[in-house]
């Protein structure tokens, strides 16, 4: 086994390990934190699969930013911990054997697809550098890349006056 081989076994287990606490977490801050070691583990995938400009863009835009976003919501929101309810537990005895039943169906769909087929006999594409796509990014795309910029700056702003209370 190869050294990349082990490093794709050690970051699979440790997103789904993360992505299985996100979901059974009670306090909503240590869902936010399983998420940003899922995203982590994700960037070095990406890394691994020849992708390190997705992977930079994982860790400082997914990991970085949005997180900071959404724990900044929580604390705003002074969300305590999860309350359960009948309705969570006809959720999990329900709702994990359908999960399961629909994660074995789609792996059986995409083994027997076409789709599938080709995936198992492509051959690696030439990896493109990140300082043509960046190029790419800051020329083309440099409206559309500060216009999102400027909605995401106008939601901070919009979430800090829904949440102020009235002196």
């Amino acid at each position: 086994m190869s050294l990349a081989f082990l490093m794709f076994l050690a970051c699979g287990v440790l997103a789904i390990s993360g992505a299985i606490v996100l979901i059974l977490a009670r306090e909503p801050i240590h869902s936010a934190l399983a998420l940003i070691q899922v995203m982590i583990a994700l960037a070095v995938l990406y890394v691994l699969l020849g992708a390190p400009f997705i992977a930079a863009v994982q860790v400082i835009v997914y990991a970085g930013a949005i997180m900071v976003l959404f724990v900044f919501v929580i604390m705003l929101l002074n969300a305590g911990s999860e309350e359960r309810t009948d309705f969570s537990q006809i959720a999990k005895y329900v709702g994990v054997p359908l999960g399961v039943i629909l994660i074995f169906w789609a792996a059986h769909w995409l083994w027997r697809s076409p789709a599938g087929r080709a995936i198992g006999t492509a051959t690696a594409m030439p990896a493109a550098s990140t300082r043509a796509l960046s190029v790419e990014l800051f020329r083309q795309y440099l409206f559309p890349f500060e216009a999102t910029s400027i909605l995401i700056l106008i939601a901070i702003l919009g979430a800090l006056v829904l949440a102020r209370k009235e002196p």
